[in-house]
């Protein structure tokens, strides 16, 4: 499950601020296991810096350790107990399964879901890749790979929540897990037009345009189509796991999973301190038509031709241009008003598409389906609200663009994912806000996700006291999770949140002694990591 955050350099509570906190940062861990099968591998000693500066201590840690000094006595468990209070999950690592067949770093998750157990966490999320399973050709699945990670975890006694990824993850830049190889072949066909594209030509390659929702470019079938005999193959994979271990299935949305356009392609890697509003993404073949027909249809062809002309662009400040200006701007106009509505229309109703196709398939089974939207809160000093806009979210300072979004969750029975729940600053705090009343308007349930492992822990603890927060999702487990620096401020969050968790003495001895292997981080025993 990704996490997707926009903020600016204001930012505080330890977020990085050396590049732009973008809709996609380096959030959660930013390092997955060894790629060794074993808990980790590295020095025995000393320490070493990681990303940001931060100190890697590569002195061994010991689980049992760690665990007996934050569990709590019998009388303490009894006191606490709140069935109401909200459900915890963690996020095992983006690269769990890349082959389909196999799970990387089995020894050192095996080792994180014992860890996790003892802490009395609720359950792991799982990134299940559609570049992976179905990478060979359509309808080809090759799901032993996550079976048997959805066995470790149940035999930890952990729950399961699924997140189904219909994007491409990458890592600076480099795709890291692509969309399905014959999914990319079709691409390279010009005349397909199956990626979302700028106003410069630039095509977004991790996930596809929106406008080809309900047309037959995959092989004579729509990836709507495809997404649902990909939903069904899940189900029919994981029957015996569904609604039983398997509590929940997140649906991807977009770019990272997310309810969005991806207009901030390209920026990731940006080093500055904050980029621009983004681009609009409404250049391919396919959106041209749809933004032409409606053009027609309310009687002025010329607004058809395509985006807004005098748009900033990636890293141009959204006051450079006319159309985001305060006083004057193009957004205001008759023609600006029609574009946005028209542009986040589209995207309420992609997101309607895949969240009715997805409680079609699991509104049976007894699990929870949802949807991630980002959180775009940089430039909203902007009265314009431009990242908003160029993300897909119609929202300015004088209109609401989450009520649509909330009433189409509603009508689905899906819940609300939100990142960015670590954040202090008082714009995300604003926008977060915003949201949250927006689905309690229209009773959408919502859970909530932080940002970076060295986001603000205590804002983290004020979200799981909130009355609308039905679970939070900690991203994401890995080498700098369960690090000297990290793992106890972990312990002690899963703490604050007051959940029975066993006395070391009912601690079973077996599991005293697997946990003696030690966890030991350096930084050449990692690999990066993205969330997704």
């Amino acid at each position: 499950m990704e996490v997707s955050v926009v903020g600016n350099s204001q930012a505080k509570a330890g977020l990085a601020t050396s590049r732009a906190v973008l809709f996609r940062p380096r959030i959660g861990d930013s390092s997955t296991f060894s790629s060794k099968s074993r808990v980790f591998t590295g020095q025995s000693q000393g320490s070493k810096r990681g990303k940001g500066g931060r100190r890697l201590s590569s002195t061994p840690v010991r689980v049992e350790e760690v665990l007996r000094r934050s569990l709590l006595s019998p009388s303490d468990v009894e006191s606490f107990r709140q069935p109401d209070k909200v459900r915890l999950w963690v996020g095992l690592p983006v690269d769990s399964v890349t082959d389909g067949k196999c799970v990387n770093h089995a020894r050192a998750i095996v080792a994180g879901l014992k860890a996790l157990k003892l802490l009395g966490i609720d359950g792991v999320e799982i990134p299940a890749w559609w570049g992976v399973v179905e990478k060979e050709g359509r309808g080809k699945y090759e799901w032993s790979g996550y079976l048997a990670l959805a066995e470790m975890v149940c035999e930890a006694g952990l729950e399961l929540h699924v997140t189904l990824c219909f994007h491409g993850y990458r890592k600076q830049q480099q795709p890291v897990i692509p969309l399905p190889d014959w999914v990319m072949r079709v691409g390279e066909d010009d005349s397909s037009s199956i990626f979302f594209t700028d106003r410069s030509g630039r095509q977004y390659k991790d996930c596809l345009s929106l406008a080809v929702d309900e047309l037959p470019v995959l092989d004579g079938r729509t990836p709507m189509e495809v997404y649902r005999d990909f939903c069904e193959s899940f189900k029919s994979s994981f029957s015996a796991y569904i609604g039983s271990s398997i509590m929940g299935v997140s649906m991807g949305l977009g770019p990272d999973g997310e309810l969005r356009y991806p207009s901030l392609q390209g920026c990731e890697s940006s080093q500055v301190e904050r980029v621009g509003a983004g681009e609009f993404q409404c250049y391919d073949r396919n959106m041209l038509k749809l933004l032409k027909e409606a053009a027609e249809a309310c009687g002025n062809p010329l607004w058809g031709l395509g985006g807004p002309h005098d748009a900033s662009g990636y890293d141009k400040s959204p006051s450079s241009n006319r159309f985001f200006k305060d006083k004057g701007g193009s957004w205001e106009s008759l023609y600006g008003e029609f574009f946005l509505t028209w542009y986040s229309n589209q995207l309420i109703r992609h997101g309607d598409r895949l969240l009715s196709l997805a409680s079609s398939i699991f509104g049976d089974s007894g699990v929870t389906v949802s949807g991630k939207i980002p959180l775009a809160y940089s430039w909203n000093e902007i009265d314009s609200h431009p990242l908003e806009l160029t993300a897909g979210y119609y929202s300015t300072v004088n209109r609401d663009g989450y009520e649509e979004m909330a009433k189409m969750f509603a009508k689905n029975s899906c819940m609300v994912m939100l990142p960015g729940m670590d954040i202090r600053d008082d714009s995300a705090r604003q926008l977060l806000g915003q949201i949250r009343a927006a689905c309690r308007k229209h009773q959408v349930r919502v859970s909530g996700e932080n940002s970076l492992l060295e986001g603000d822990i205590e804002q983290v603890k004020d979200v799981c006291t909130a009355d609308d927060i039905d679970s939070f999702f900690y991203q994401r487990m890995g080498a700098c999770f369960f690090s000297p620096e990290h793992f106890p401020q972990f312990t002690a969050f899963v703490g604050s949140t007051k959940r029975p968790r066993p006395h070391p003495d009912d601690i079973p001895k077996e599991e005293e002694e697997r946990a003696e292997e030690s966890l030991a981080l350096t930084s050449d025993s990692i690999l990066q990591m993205q969330t997704a």
